[in-house]
C-alpha cells in the first residue's frame, strides 16, 4: 500500500517531466525514424539550449528571448552534426560526437562558470501565469497544450509537399535523389529542427529547476531513445500520426515506470543503469523470443545452402 501512495505523490512530478522530455523524444526520433540518420547531438543541444537560456536570463533578458535564442543554438548544434557528416562522408554518430564534444566547451565560455542559479529571476511559467512553475497540474496543462500542438504542426507538415519530399529522403535516399529532391537541405533541417526541439526542452527544464548547469545534458539521448522505444511499442509505426505519437507516448510511459521504480525504493543514482537496461531489453526482445528466433535461424540456414 506505500508503494502505491509514494506512486501516486510521484504522478505530478514524473508526468510534468515526461512532457518535457517528449521533445527532446520527438527530437531524437525525427532524425532517426524520419530521416534514416542515428543522431547523439541531443547530448549536446540540450544543454546548449539551457546554458545560453540560462545566461541570458541571468543577464537580465526576458525569457521568452532567451529561450529563442537557446532554441536557434540547438538549431545550430544539429545542423552542423549534419553538414560535418555529409561534407566529411563520416558517420552521422561520429559527427554528433565530435559536435557534443565541442558544445561543452561552448557552453562554459557562455555561462563563464559550470553553473547558474535562476530562483530570482522570472522564468517564462510564471510570466504565462502567475504562480505556475510552484503549480504541478497547471505546468502540466500548460506543456501538454505544448505538445499537442508540436505534434499537429508535425502532422500538418508531413502531409504537405515538402514534408512528403522529407519523408521520401528517410524512405530512400538514391530514389529521391533520382526525383531531384535536394537531400541535403531536408537532412540539414531535419537534424536543425531535432537539435532545435532538444534545445527548447533544455531551455524549458533550466527555467522549471531554477537554475542552468553545464551537465544537465548527460544521459538526455538514453532518456529520448528509452521513450521512443517504448511509444513505438504502444502506438507502433503503421502510419505518420503513430510515428509521431510514438515520443509522446513513451515519454508519459517511461516517466511512470521511473515513478513505479522510485515507489519501489530504487536509489536515484541507479535511475541510469536502470534506463540501460530497459532500452536493451526491448531492443533485444525481438530476437530473444522464441518465434523470431526460429524466424533467424532459418533464415541463417536458407542463407547458408545458397
Amino acid at each position: 500500500m506505500d508503494i502505491v501512495l509514494r506512486f501516486v505523490e510521484l504522478v505530478p512530478v514524473t508526468l510534468v517531466q515526461s512532457l518535457i522530455y517528449a521533445f527532446v523524444a520527438f527530437g531524437v526520433m525525427l532524425p532517426f525514424r524520419l530521416l534514416g540518420f542515428p543522431d547523439l547531438t541531443s547530448e549536446g543541444s540540450f544543454p546548449i539550449g539551457g546554458c545560453i537560456c540560462g545566461a541570458m536570463i541571468a543577464a537580465g533578458f526576458s525569457p521568452g528571448l532567451a529561450m529563442l535564442c537557446g532554441t536557434l543554438g540547438g538549431f545550430l548544434a544539429g545542423s552542423a552534426t549534419a553538414m560535418v557528416s555529409l561534407k566529411f562522408r563520416i558517420s552521422s554518430l561520429l559527427a554528433g560526437i565530435i559536435i557534443v564534444t565541442m558544445v561543452y566547451s561552448v557552453n562554459l565560455r557562455i555561462m563563464g562558470r559550470s553553473n547558474i542559479a535562476l530562483f530570482q529571476f522570472d522564468n517564462l511559467f510564471d510570466l504565462v501565469w502567475p504562480g505556475m512553475n510552484s503549480s504541478l497540474w497547471h505546468k502540466g496543462a500548460f506543456l501538454g497544450i505544448g505538445v499537442i500542438l508540436l505534434v499537429v504542426a508535425a502532422f500538418a507538415f508531413l502531409r504537405t509537399e515538402k514534408g512528403i519530399a522529407f519523408r521520401a529522403v528517410g524512405a530512400n535516399l538514391d530514389m529521391a535523389e533520382a526525383q531531384g529532391i535536394h537531400s541535403w537541405g531536408h537532412i540539414v533541417g531535419g537534424f536543425g529542427v531535432a537539435g532545435a526541439l532538444c534545445a527548447f526542452a533544455g531551455a524549458l527544464v533550466v527555467q522549471s529547476q531554477g537554475f542552468s548547469d553545464v551537465n544537465i545534458g548527460f544521459g538526455v539521448l538514453i532518456n529520448g531513445l528509452a521513450a521512443v522505444i517504448i511509444g513505438e511499442l504502444i502506438t507502433g509505426r503503421g502510419s505518420v500520426l503513430r510515428q509521431l505519437l510514438a515520443p509522446i507516448v513513451g515519454a508519459i510511459v517511461y516517466f511512470q515506470i521511473i515513478s513505479v521504480c522510485l515507489a519501489m525504493g530504487l536509489a536515484p543514482t541507479d535511475l541510469k543503469f536502470a534506463t540501460g537496461a530497459l532500452v536493451l531489453l526491448m531492443l533485444a526482445a525481438p530476437s530473444l523470443l522464441p518465434g523470431r528466433r526460429r524466424g533467424a535461424l532459418t533464415r541463417d540456414r536458407m542463407h547458408e545452402t545458397t
